[in-house]
């Protein structure tokens, strides 16, 4: 069978190398020609992976028989929209997808059903502020854009004026999402729909840079959450009633919470597998292969729902780390990426986003991100006794032999720690 994945990038290598292993056919998508995905592919494409039309014309000149994507957001509104045109399997209609992609949508069937959330407005070019009554300070944002991208901080209706071509020019739409800042420690759910009813796999602290420049940046996310005993029931019960009030009948979730002195809010939400490689440390965590799950919703086949049906997330007691590193701005010289890099037991996965020669520059957002590697621990104290090793492992030097990589053991501005 011949399955059409959106997007070709670091993060869709591994369900690339999946699908080819359970025997078929790989058609990648995205607008880049040198993408790493498609020198692995069955096939690959030139096509923006948030343009419908352009993925319909693929999709009909493959005649694939299923479509999805991995770790990025907006595309999985163009493979709702694709799948229901070509009459291929689905996870969720267009609807759906839609609500789950644009936090205009999103907010609104927030309010509509009490589910908690910041307090907002949305705000196009001609807003009129003179009843605006939201305090600050405020964090506005685009409502249909990923990787942290037109972010900003702000402290007074001017500056929302000032930012509002700089959030803008990262989305389709023609309003932008302004909402009150709430302080808080952030964390995800991962979790798996069958037939309306959820299963969580792991819910995880997002640890994010501390400074508002980097909002919402990610840099790690840690298993099990630190909220597990105080806050837990309220998530599970939080992330049911999602899953409730946006119709979401089957594949995977990836919910953003925010705790903090006001209790949990629900950030966004996504139906899909997340974007710090979830797909990889699901499946060692929980023994549940969730992208397999995905790639055989996605066919139409059928899926193995044994091992979740007796998963229970609050009896797993190990301990992991998808460390998301990023490095300081230079040319890169020398990177370690030994043989010997494999042979460490508890370093189950890494990966760089630089290679020899390549230009690192100034941290925008998380597409700047210079790599990632996972560890697996049975304490908080090995886990932490193992990042710590690991970054003394990894390096991207660069030709006066300094090490570009920023430690993220260091926590110096994150949070979360």
């Amino acid at each position: 069978m011949k399955v059409m994945i959106l997007g070709a990038g670091k993060l869709q290598v591994n369900a690339i190398k999946k699908v080819i292993e359970m025997g078929h056919e790989v058609v990648a998508v995205d607008y880049y020609e040198d993408s790493i995905g498609k020198k692995i592919a069955s096939y690959s494409e030139l096509a923006d992976a948030f343009n419908y039309e352009e993925c319909l014309r693929v999709a009909v000149k493959h005649n694939i028989d299923g479509i999805f994507t991995v770790g990025t957001d907006q595309p999985v509104l163009t493979a709702s929209k694709v799948s229901e045109k070509l009459n291929l399997p689905y996870c969720i209609n267009s609807v759906v997808a839609r609500n789950v992609t644009n936090k205009a949508y999103m907010k609104k069937i927030f309010s509509k059903k009490n589910i908690p959330t910041v307090k907002y407005l949305l705000v196009d070019k001609e807003y009129d502020y003179s009843d605006f009554n939201l305090k600050f300070p405020l964090v506005i944002k685009p409502v249909d854009s990923q990787g942290q991208r037109g972010i900003f901080v702000v402290n007074n209706i001017e500056e929302i004026k000032e930012k509002f071509k700089d959030v803008i020019k990262f989305s389709r739409d023609t309003v932008i999402l302004v909402e009150e800042y709430y302080k808080n420690t952030e964390v995800t759910v991962t979790g798996w729909v069958n037939k309306g009813n959820t299963t969580i796999l792991a819910i995880t602290d997002r640890v994010t840079f501390e400074d508002d420049k980097f909002i919402g940046i990610c840099t790690s996310h840690e298993f099990p959450t630190r909220h597990m005993e105080s806050y837990s029931e309220k998530i599970e019960e939080l992330t049911k009633d999602i899953v409730k009030a946006f119709n979401i009948e089957e594949g995977p979730i990836y919910f953003q919470m925010l705790v903090g002195n006001e209790g949990v809010k629900v950030n966004e939400i996504a139906c899909r597998i997340g974007g710090a490689y979830e797909d990889i440390f699901i499946p060692l965590l929980t023994g549940i292969d969730i992208l397999k799950m995905r790639i055989n919703s996605a066919l139409g086949l059928k899926i193995d729902y044994s091992k979740l049906e007796k998963y229970d997330y609050k009896n797993n007691n190990k301990f992991l780390s998808s460390q998301l590193f990023f490095a300081n701005k230079g040319r890169v010289d020398k990177i370690n990426d030994c043989e010997e890099n494999s042979k460490i037991d508890y370093l189950v996965s890494y990966d760089y986003n630089y290679r020899i020669d390549d230009i690192i520059g100034n941290i925008e957002n998380a597409t700047q991100r210079a790599g990632y590697f996972i560890v697996l621990a049975d304490s908080l104290e090995a886990k932490k006794s193992y990042i710590n090793e690991i970054y003394n492992v990894l390096y991207i030097k660069n030709k006066d032999n300094k090490n570009l990589m920023i430690k993220g053991i260091d926590l110096l501005t994150k949070k979360n720690t």
